[in-house]
């Protein structure tokens, strides 16, 4: 295998989604030749599958500066800066055309199944850093290519692999089986043949992030149309209800976030939802009409749900970066760097300090994990964050240390106190030192008055879990 030399070598860009894509115009702003590889049909494929969902950023936040510089000689003109786009909107009126003018830079259907160095397996040491990357790639044709390049970009995002409902981080026995009623998708309610699958029927919601929230909103309306008398949500959390249970409310500096929480809590004061707090899922059985029972840890059985809807984060693939020499933390999975700064385990309400291609480096040389999947498994990832991460490193792979080390990042603060991490341990007003578990399971309602705790739901009859 003769590699050509790595200077003529193009930087090669996992993932034409916005990290992706806006890496690719930095490097063509910098005289740097990008390849883009995405494994989907389009560019922002990953995007296109959340097309029904609003960003709770503005488009004056989601439209990269460098990016935009490139567009505007076509005669784009971004969207009113103030206004909130979906997914789609995104996708179609800013990703594709940023592709197009990219042309063929970027690649479609061409998924990368490993990256190594030429010649040189993860074991090997001698002369490893002068040798240029190795990437597979698998195209949706059956080909099979290799190709080379001088740095590689990961920007794949962590769509493709959503947490399990199982509180293990495991998928729950009998997950597998129950698939055909359950998503780990936000469910597009406004397609007729989806809002029929949920219409009238009683639903499970695990999870406690922006995704959840959307559903459970998305839940409550349906049950308050003509059409969707007798829809339930049955919302699943695995830490009990406080003041940080839904985001920052009218606190929150990005307002469309707030909302999204206050409207999930509306969902459940109404009665449109019932919470379940310290609910961890061991199993899904299967009844003998077909429906769905949520088993937890301690044996707990909740009433039979129709449908499961699983919104509990998502996690990077690494199984083709597995002959490069990455340094991540063990327990988020982003680099080691970075892991501190947004490690949901210590950090509660704040900023994301500012970042690049510093925090972004690995022992291997040259490979940057970049955008969403810089963050593993840590959650409220901005797309600000990924704009200023690919600055810095394309900076660096320009050699204009200066500028790459010149980080400027600010983001809205959350209004959350509290996160993912933090779901097994008390509350200050709980807690009388030493350890504690998880709170029992229990339903509550939270229509009570503030000052006061909520109160437990009796059980449901059927076999729900009272404390």
């Amino acid at each position: 295998m003769n590699a050509p030399a790595t200077t003529e070598l193009p930087v090669v860009v996992i993932g034409a989604g916005p990290a992706g894509l806006a890496a690719a115009a930095h490097l063509v702003d910098r005289g740097i030749e990008p390849l883009v590889l995405e494994a989907g049909p389009a560019a922002g494929a990953a995007v296109r599958e959340w097309s029904h969902v609003r960003l709770f950023s503005t488009w004056g936040e989601v439209v990269d500066p460098v990016a935009e510089k490139l567009l505007a000689p076509t005669g784009w003109t971004r969207p009113d800066p103030a206004a909130y786009p979906s997914g789609g909107d995104w996708a179609e009126q800013y990703l594709k055309p940023l592709a197009d003018v990219l042309g063929d830079r970027v690649r479609t259907g061409a998924r990368v199944t490993g990256v190594s160095r030429a010649g040189r397996d993860r074991v090997v040491d001698a002369d490893r850093d002068a040798q240029p990357f190795v990437v597979h790639v698998a195209h949706a044709d059956g080909r099979e290519e290799r190709l080379f390049a001088r740095a590689v970009i990961d920007a794949s995002g962590t769509w493709s692999t959503p947490g399990p409902a199982g509180g293990s981080g495991l998928p729950a026995l009998g997950e597998r089986a129950a698939a055909d009623c359950v998503t780990y998708r936000v469910p597009d309610l406004k397609d007729p043949a989806v809002r029929a699958r949920y219409a009238g029927r009683r639903t499970a919601v695990i999870g406690s992030g922006a995704s959840a929230f959307t559903a459970l909103a998305s839940l409550a309306d349906l049950a308050q149309a003509p059409d969707g008398a007798g829809t339930k949500a049955v919302w699943i959390l695995r830490r009990g209800i406080s003041g940080a249970t839904f985001g920052g409310g009218e606190a929150d500096q990005l307002p469309a976030r707030g909302a999204l929480g206050l409207a999930a809590k509306a969902a459940v004061d109404e009665g449109h939802a019932d919470a379940v707090t310290g609910f961890r899922t061991d199993a899904v059985e299967r009844t003998g009409d077909g429906r769905l029972v949520l088993v937890g840890e301690d044996g707990c059985r909740l009433d039979p749900v129709d449908e499961v809807i699983v919104l509990t984060g998502f996690r990077p693939d690494l199984s083709f970066l597995s002959e490069l020499r990455l340094a991540l933390d063990e327990r988020l999975q982003a680099p080691v760097g970075l892991a501190p700064l947004i490690d949901p385990n210590q950090h509660s309400c704040g900023t994301v300090y500012p970042h690049g291609h510093r925090e972004l480096s690995h022992p291997e040389q040259g490979v940057y994990l970049v955008g969403m999947k810089s963050y593993g498994r840590a959650p409220t990832f901005l797309a600000l964050t990924g704009y200023e991460q690919v600055r810095s490193v394309v900076a660096a792979i320009a050699g204009d240390l200066a500028s790459a080390d010149r980080v400027e990042l600010t983001l809205p603060e959350t209004g959350v106190c509290g996160g993912a991490g933090l779901f097994d341990a008390p509350a200050a007003d709980q807690a009388d030192g030493g350890c504690c578990a998880a709170p029992a399971p229990q339903l509550v309602q939270l229509g009570a008055p503030a000052a006061a705790p909520a109160p437990a739901a009796p059980a449901p009859a059927g076999g729900g879990c009272g404390s």
